[in-house]
């Protein structure tokens, strides 16, 4: 498996959602990658930390681009919790929790992002604006209502299959709704 195209890929996927999603500085991207589909195998079973690597150089260096935060999801066995950059808890009312993601509890790309980000830290949930699954991890319990599906140009990266999703405003009340108060 070529890492170099494993990071352009990442690159290219986080940049198009990015712009579909029309995030702005300061928002948040979540990632969930199992390198096991990556590699073409079963989840949580061949995971790597080279796969992981060249992931998030990509993953990084499309949201350092455009200012955004991104945020790891870990596996099952750490509950999905994330791996953010410190900055973040300033910015969103988010609680660090006290673990450290390894590869075989947390999963590789998080571990990666521990040794990676400048100042991690581990949070139990987020409400991003954006997010890329890659080998159907399970991303949605960290989007904001409501989720968008978006259909992406590259529909896998390595042999895992890549789900998108940009997030808008509800919209209640309907056609009858009237959203500015009537002039007296």
């Amino acid at each position: 498996m070529e890492l170099d195209n494993l990071n352009q890929q990442a690159t290219a996927i986080a940049q198009e959602l990015i712009a579909l999603a029309g995030l702005e500085p300061g928002q948040i991207l979540v990632a969930g990658c199992s390198t096991s589909e990556v590699k073409g195998a079963k989840i949580g079973t061949a995971g790597s930390d080279q796969v992981a690597a060249a992931i998030l150089e990509g993953l990084m260096n499309a949201c350092r681009e455009k200012g955004l935060f991104l945020a790891i999801q870990c596996c099952e066995h750490l509950n999905r919790a994330l791996v953010v950059e410190k900055e973040l808890l300033s910015r969103y009312p988010l609680e660090p929790v006290s673990v450290v993601p390894v590869p075989h509890a947390g999963g590789a790309l998080a571990a990666q992002a521990m040794k990676c980000f400048r100042q991690p830290v581990v949070v139990e949930t987020i409400q991003a604006h954006a997010g890329i699954d890659i080998g159907s991890t399970l991303i949605g319990m960290h989007l904001k209502r409501v989720a968008v599906p978006l259909r992406l140009t590259e529909k896998y990266l390595g042999q895992a299959y890549v789900t998108a999703a940009k997030t808008r405003p509800k919209l209640i009340g309907g056609a009858r709704a009237i959203y500015e108060m009537p002039v007296r």
